[in-house]
């Protein structure tokens, strides 16, 4: 039998979603509580992989059991072993055809920025912040640049593994509450980097030092060298995951409800 869950999780303490030796991560966490929960040694497979100090509203996996439960009783059994910082929000049964992670249609993250003087203690480790004053409408303009399909090679690290660097987004929101702004990209895939590498030249752009051509010349050039350094991942979160509706999982339609009326 096939379940596929919801996991949500604060990654601040946390050393990415990977398995690692010697060190907390999620992944690591969750299969500590499945064993616990069924005294097996149970594999999980994710959506994808997130790094250190990133967070997720919805990180989608899947794992092979031959133990019959009610799913309500696998949601509580497994919560009931893990942190504070991880919950498991669902779970179902699905075909042997689902992949948590090939199965993907689309994925969205979404990033939380303030801006302001001084870091915000209350949120600290869970939004990422500059001391620069931004012009909205710039911001949008800037993230706007990045829809449609481009070769990301200039936004990606040196450490990323995937074949191609061609991605396509779909979708770009920017939203302003206060001092908060809220960005949201939609694509088929993301590089290893790519989105904390974009906020910072959408940052760039927003605070005036850097001009919305100059994106166009990034896209040209595929020089990670000319791009400003890697933004905190702490306002980074994987938000909704998409898949095919004949797999019936539940509606993914999360926010972070900071914006929420």
């Amino acid at each position: 039998m096939r379940i596929a869950a919801s996991v949500e999780f604060i990654g601040s303490s946390y050393f990415g979603w990977q398995k690692q030796l010697k060190v907390n991560t999620i992944q690591g966490e969750i299969e500590k509580a499945l064993f616990s929960v069924t005294n097996k040694k149970i594999s999980l497979t994710a959506a994808g992989r997130t790094d250190s100090g990133v967070h997720a509203l919805s990180q989608i996996v899947h794992f092979d059991i031959d133990i019959i439960r009610p799913m309500h009783s696998w949601v509580k059994g497994i919560n009931a072993h893990l942190p504070d910082l991880i919950r498991i929000k669902w779970a179902v049964i699905v075909s042997e055809d689902f992949h948590a992670r090939y199965s993907v249609k689309s994925r969205e993250y979404q990033y939380l920025l303030l801006s302001q003087p001084i870091p915000s203690a209350i949120w600290s480790g869970r939004c990422g912040w500059t001391f620069y004053e931004l012009d909205y409408n710039l911001l949008v303009a800037a993230a706007n640049k990045f829809l449609g399909e481009h070769n990301f090679d200039a936004f990606r690290s040196s450490e990323c593994q995937a074949k191609s660097p061609i991605r396509t987004i779909k979708k770009v929101r920017v939203k302003k509450f206060n001092n908060f702004f809220l960005f949201t990209f939609v694509g088929d895939g993301f590089l290893h980097h790519q989105i904390r590498n974009m906020m910072a030249t959408i940052i760039k752009v927003g605070r005036g030092d850097m001009s919305l051509d100059y994106i166009d010349e990034l896209f040209d050039k595929k020089n990670r060298h000319l791009v400003p350094a890697t933004f905190s991942p702490s306002g980074l979160y994987l938000a909704n995951i998409e898949y095919d509706e004949s797999f019936n999982l539940p509606a993914q339609k999360n926010q972070l409800n900071i914006f929420n009326k």
